[in-house]
């Protein structure tokens, strides 16, 4: 049975987790092992129980007790439950917490470039994308439009940053995914010894239609998107195999990064 705490006082040390420990506190790099995401939304904690992370901490409005927190509590009965009212929880945590409950819990172990790849048809790459918002929204159309796994830069937003696990409802918990080091160089190099030919995602004079049917052939296949002001870096345009365009009209030259992402996804989806 989940034990049920009353906020009395809000500067209490145990709630540190939800309160005053940064995004890089949290995932705490020099032991990783130890490092704590913080999951919002019970569908989203729903995921990450079902993807084996192990629940630290809950908290929820009162209001939740009864209703979809009881369920949770049920999944986490070793997982002490701190609850008060809506404000108390937003005066907690300096934002309001949209779907009313939070979930503290220990980050899975790091996949490596192997393991992500191995068995996998399409990838997507993220390069220096440092939006939350766009990295959770480029995870869920991964998830849903056929990607196999996410690699990401190591400039880029960690996927398990609070806003970026809920804009992305979770499913950073169910793409493998893995953070490459030696951008583009190495890494790249390792790609094509996996198999993998490489699609950049940028306007340029010689670049081919989303369409084109040697590029949604290719039996492996990595979509490089860029950072969200500059886009693609130009050595990294050059040393991919193929650059890709979205045609456009009405005289619009790019979209958002996550929306070129879903485009893509979808286009070259491995059939």
């Amino acid at each position: 049975m989940a034990d049920i705490i009353e906020i009395k006082d809000i500067s209490a040390p145990e709630l540190d987790l939800f309160a005053r420990l940064t995004e890089a506190q949290l995932r705490n790099r020099l032991e990783p092992e130890k490092g704590i995401f913080i999951c919002e939304s019970a569908k989203a904690i729903r995921v990450a129980l079902a993807a084996g992370c192990a629940p630290k901490a809950l908290l929820m409005e009162r209001r939740h007790l009864d209703g979809q927190g009881a369920e949770l509590m049920a999944l986490c009965p070793d997982a002490a439950v701190y609850t008060g009212d809506r404000e108390v929880l937003e005066k907690l945590t300096g934002y309001t917490v949209n779907r009313g409950i939070l979930c503290a819990m220990g980050r899975p172990a790091p996949l490596m470039i192997e393991q992500v790849c191995a068995g996998a048809r399409r990838l997507a790459i993220l390069e220096d994308i440092t939006d939350s918002t766009n990295v959770g929204a480029v995870f869920r159309s991964a998830a849903a439009l056929g990607m196999d796994g996410v690699l990401l830069t190591e400039s880029c937003c960690d996927p398990l940053n609070r806003r970026a696990v809920r804009v992305s409802m979770g499913t950073v918990l169910q793409v493998p995914w893995a953070t490459m080091t030696g951008w583009p160089g190495e890494a790249m190099a390792q790609l094509h010894e996996l198999g993998f030919k490489t699609a950049a995602m940028a306007l340029s004079d010689d670049s081919v239609p989303i369409y084109d049917p040697d590029l949604k052939a290719e039996p492996r296949l990595a979509i490089v998107l860029g950072t969200e002001g500059d886009g693609l870096a130009a050595r990294t345009v050059a040393a991919c195999d193929y650059t890709v365009r979205i045609p456009m009209a009405h005289g619009v030259d790019s979209l958002n990064v996550a929306a070129a992402g879903a485009v893509a996804f979808w286009e070259l989806r491995a059939r």
